[in-house]
């Protein structure tokens, strides 16, 4: 089986990358969650070698934050004082969430408890 490529890892990234860059372009992949849409403010999160980056984000009330997983492995927001949870987000894709009220929001990966962040809401 020296020729078999496993659907996972570096070949599977590649893979989706050279797919059009959706993300890019404004586009989720099929199957990506976005629980908010707008032209407001936005802000960033990574999630990449089981680590949110940054660990905390301080924005004011109406800004959008965006999670994008960038590991092999499938991840979950889950932002449990909103009670909101995002689907399981594979590789490159991501999840929205809008933040309206001021205060601090922790969350966590469902999938990987030992994952956590924080939003800061500031008016």
């Amino acid at each position: 089986m020296s020729g078999f490529v496993r659907p996972g890892g570096i070949a599977r990234r590649a893979w989706l990358r050279a797919c059009g860059g959706g993300l890019a372009a404004g586009l989720l992949p099929t199957g990506a969650v976005r629980a908010a849409t707008g032209d407001g403010p936005a802000a960033t999160v990574s999630i990449d070698n089981f680590t949110f980056a940054p660990a905390s984000v301080t924005i004011r009330p109406g800004t959008t934050v965006t999670w994008t997983n960038h590991d092999d492995s499938p991840h979950l927001v889950v932002l449990p004082a909103l009670n909101v949870r995002s689907q399981a987000m594979d590789t490159d894709q991501a999840f929205s969430h809008r933040f309206d009220a001021a205060g601090e929001f922790d969350y966590f990966c469902a999938l990987h408890p030992y994952m956590k962040g924080r939003v800061i809401v500031k008016r």
